[in-house]
């Protein structure tokens, strides 16, 4: 009995000790002997009706019982698991029961239970057991009526930590960061670290603008002190979102994604500093999830199809080229918005797919163009960001101009300023192979962006595109027309053709030509129109018939 397991009782038909083993009196710690005492007093007061009931319901023949239960020690209770069964060899009525130490496995599940819900590096809850406190602290709010906040906090300039010291030194000033807002917080708070230098509090009862305020101003004030750490004096700020219960969201997810907006927004603007989410400021991703999956379908199903927008002399109104825009026609949603589409392309990296079928696609097309209208056009596709940093770029040029046979002076790249000037020693590079393949680059959306000039010196520049927002209030906005005279005027001398976007009225037009602008595009000479349309327009020459009667005889 003594060697059977870690404590071992022989206790009579009422459940009162006869026997115990000396490890089993060691344990328990008493200096009297323990013989006559019921072993249910001398477990925890919440495990003695269990084990009374199992004494009472083990009957003479039956099978061993197992039972998880506590005794009290001088130190602490200590977790056994019994086995319980008749004992054969003794007394009428007698149950042996055999006790094994359950501590090094109890600890072991519950080491195994906190890192389950904690994170490793800092110890704070993790994602998962935020879930957990948020919907709790929702179900308080039900019953109470009363609001509270979910705050997240994203560290400013911490890649440049990972980057430049390591990672080692990255974590630890993660666990500083994290201990310092901890102290911010009262104990009701809860602040979690839910991935790389993110973390989200949820405020209990936080709900005012003076209340949010207070903590936020707290905790990003507490980021603001250097980190000290390996001899490294390191300099990290934080920025803030916030979204309210009930007001902004009912929901432990929806509230999450709300206050990351509102963070994201913060850092977008600024940095070191709470924005509150305001659904006018934040859109709401809700949509583009579901959109995105769309998108990849509409790839199989070969939704996407491609416009072309005339361009026109400004002299002639004779059709010079075609702008290439890409449209989606959904099945359920009808026409979706490039603007909608395009963000989420250049994000997933779908864009360079449909980017080079685009530029394919419209080479090919031109020549159809050019069989009809039976003079030379030229064709101008838009390069998004993600394509020209892309370093397979050249080579889908290379395919769309060998593929379709096309001269490529017969090609226009049009490329945004802030495209170029994301990395000006690579646009240099890429734009001059570009040019070796004799394709045209024009400036996009010009003066809206960057507004460089010295890119006009040092990239092989051909065209520029004035954005329609110096065009729609010509001609009476003295302002658009002093810009509109630079842009012809910077042009002419550095010999580039100027094309003005987003012409709509013959006031427009007439003020452009009689300036010396080469080209034109708008609603005025033709809106964006399928491939069919198009080239309807050039076997007709619709836009000719646009020009007064006196001007037309001149066209040859």
């Amino acid at each position: 009995m003594e060697a059977a397991g870690d404590v071992v009782f022989l206790l009579d038909a009422g459940g009162k000790i006869n026997f115990a083993s000396q490890r089993a009196v060691k344990l328990i710690g008493m200096s009297h002997d323990l013989a006559g005492l019921p072993l249910a007093a001398l477990t925890a007061e919440a495990e003695q009706a269990a084990l009374r009931a199992a004494l009472a319901e083990l009957a003479p023949m039956a099978q061993p019982m197992r039972l998880e239960t506590r005794f009290r020690t001088p130190e602490r209770d200590v977790w056994f698991e019994l086995r319980l069964c008749p004992f054969a060899g003794g007394g009428d009525g007698e149950i042996l029961v055999v006790g094994r130490d359950m501590t090094i496995q109890h600890a072991t599940e519950e080491r195994l239970r906190h890192m389950a819900t904690h994170d490793a590096l800092t110890e704070l809850p993790n994602r998962l057991l935020l879930t957990d406190r948020i919907r709790m602290v929702i179900a308080q709010a039900r019953r109470s009526g009363q609001g509270f906040s979910i705050a997240a906090l994203g560290l400013d300039g911490f890649k440049k930590v990972n980057d430049g010291l390591g990672h080692a030194i990255g974590d630890a000033v993660l666990r500083m960061a994290a201990a310092r807002l901890r102290k911010t917080l009262r104990d009701s708070d809860t602040l979690a670290r839910v991935g790389g230098d993110e973390f989200v509090a949820v405020l209990p009862g936080t709900c005012t603008e003076q209340q949010i305020n207070l903590v936020t101003g707290r905790m990003l004030a507490t980021l603001q002190s250097p980190f000290e750490i390996d001899g490294h004096t390191i300099y990290v700020g934080g920025s803030m979102g916030v979204a309210l219960y009930p007001q902004h969201a009912e929901d432990e997810m929806r509230l999450l994604a709300l206050a990351d907006a509102a963070m994201t927004l913060a850092k977008d603007t600024g940095k070191s500093r709470a924005l509150m989410y305001s659904a006018r400021a934040n859109q709401p991703p809700e949509h583009d999830i579901s959109l995105e999956a769309a998108m990849f379908q509409a790839v199989r199903e070969g939704e996407f199809v491609l416009f072309y927008q005339p361009i026109v002399d400004a002299q002639t109104r004779q059709i010079q080229g075609f702008e290439t825009l890409m449209r989606w026609k959904h099945p359920g949603l009808g026409m979706v918005p490039p603007a909608r589409f395009i963000p989420i392309a250049e994000t997933n990296g779908l864009i360079n797919l449909l980017g080079a079928w685009a530029l394919k696609a419209a080479c090919m097309q031109l020549r159809q163009f050019e069989e009809v209208a039976k003079r030379p056009l030229y064709i101008s596709v838009n390069i998004s960001p993600r394509q020209f940093r892309n370093d397979k770029f050249l080579d889908v040029l290379d395919d769309a101009l060998s593929f379709s046979g096309l001269d490529g002076s017969r090609l226009v790249l049009e490329i945004t300023e802030g495209t170029l000037m994301i990395d000006p020693q690579h646009a240099e590079t890429i734009l001059g192979r570009m040019a070796e393949r004799h394709a045209r680059i024009a400036i996009d959306d010009f003066g809206t962006g960057y507004s460089s000039l010295a890119y006009l010196k040092r990239f092989p520049i051909s065209v520029l595109k004035v954005d329609r927002a110096f065009i729609k209030d010509l001609p009476e906005s003295d302002k658009d027309a002093a810009i509109c005279n630079a842009v012809l005027d910077l042009a002419k001398h550095l010999s580039l053709s100027v094309v003005a976007e987003g012409v709509e009225t013959e006031q427009q037009l007439h003020y452009l030509e009689q300036r010396g602008c080469q080209y034109v595009q708008g609603f005025l000479t033709g809106k964006p129109m399928p491939a069919h349309v198009a080239m309807a327009a050039l076997k007709e020459d619709l836009y000719t018939e646009l020009m007064p009667v006196e001007r037309r005889a001149g066209i040859v």
